[in-house]
């Protein structure tokens, strides 16, 4: 899952860190296959055209087509910057949103009045994940699949759960 907790039981009574990311199924390496791949793939149909005009008319646009998929694949690496990071100490939640431009994004709650909410319907995706508090609600993890989402808000509901008294 493209989350991880910084503590096995939420349960603990520490500090606990959730950090979040979207998911990024193909690595840089696999990046520079694709394109080379693509790039030899494509300039086997010009083979044949060697030392004609009709290269010169057809050699721009499969550039363009490579350029232009080159363009969509480093964009999406480029939106893939961003993270979350959930922090849950004994009295406060903050949430720390990075964004792909780098721009941050801030909140904080008093965890006693930190709450946990599922859209099912009714927000950008289905499953929709908010916190609550401070008078302002804020999404998570909104780049998760839908499964993730659902799996995230029970941990996040025995995460935020009030610690257990002291016996004494």
């Amino acid at each position: 899952m493209p989350y991880q907790w910084t503590t096995p039981h939420p349960e603990a009574d520490t500090d606990m860190t959730l950090s979040l990311w979207p998911h990024r199924s193909l690595p840089r390496r696999g990046f520079a296959a694709f394109v080379l791949a693509t790039f030899t793939l494509i300039t086997v149909p010009l083979y044949p055209l060697l030392g004609t005009a009709v290269l010169w008319g057809l050699l721009p646009f499969l550039l363009l087509a490579l350029a232009g998929m080159w363009w969509a694949l480093e964009h999406s690496y480029r939106s893939a910057r961003l993270s979350e990071v959930l922090t849950i100490a004994p009295e406060e939640v903050h949430l720390v949103r990075t964004n792909p431009r780098g721009d941050v994004q801030e909140w904080a709650c008093n965890r006693y009045w930190a709450q946990v909410n599922m859209h099912d319907t009714g927000g950008p995706v289905a499953h929709y994940l908010t916190l609550k508090g401070a008078g302002r609600e804020v999404e998570i993890g909104a780049f998760l699949s839908e499964e993730e989402r659902m799996a995230l808000y029970g941990e996040l509901l025995r995460a935020l759960r009030p610690p257990a008294p002291l016996a004494g």
